[in-house]
């Protein structure tokens, strides 16, 4: 079951990206992202309605997260190669996670992406009270919940 979950998330991602389909989730149902505002490191305020039109990867991690870690290279390299086509990733740091943590680590790796610190937790609750890490959330072009994956997908797959 996990193993179809992985692959549904990427080929949801380059189906979505590729095509400009609407996902819709495996019950059927496609809800609209929330509208939550956060603040990236670089300080610049900004909201999930501003990435309308784009096929967004929102990525819940932590830097105390092994697979979360595991993972980032991958969404990184997903990121490089299909931001030309109106791909976006916003990466948000648990409420948990040492914002020093998240800074030095997101600095030290260059993370090309928009980058959050969850201090209140409220977009975790906003995006269905997201507790486990890492949580991936791919929302389509119109603003839509296309897939929600738990667990660190197989990219390769």
């Amino acid at each position: 079951m996990a193993r179809i979950a992985k692959a549904t998330l990427i080929a949801a991602a380059l189906l979505a990206i590729g095509t400009g389909a609407v996902v819709a989730l495996a019950d059927g149902r496609s809800a609209m992202a929330p509208t939550v505002g956060y603040t990236l490191l670089d300080g610049r305020q900004a909201s999930i309605d501003q990435l309308r039109g784009k096929v967004v990867l929102v990525n819940f991690w932590a830097t105390t997260c092994a697979a979360c870690l595991h993972e980032m290279p991958q969404i990184v390299a997903m990121h490089e190669k299909f931001k030309p086509r109106g791909f976006d990733t916003l990466a948000v740091a648990m409420r948990y996670d040492p914002p020093a943590s998240v800074v030095r680590y997101a600095e030290t790796r260059r993370l090309p992406f928009g980058i959050a610190i969850d201090n209140t937790g409220e977009i975790a609750r906003r995006f269905g009270d997201v507790e486990l890490t890492p949580t991936s959330v791919l929302i389509d072009q119109r603003g839509r919940v296309a897939l929600r994956y738990v667990g660190e997908p197989d990219f390769a797959e």
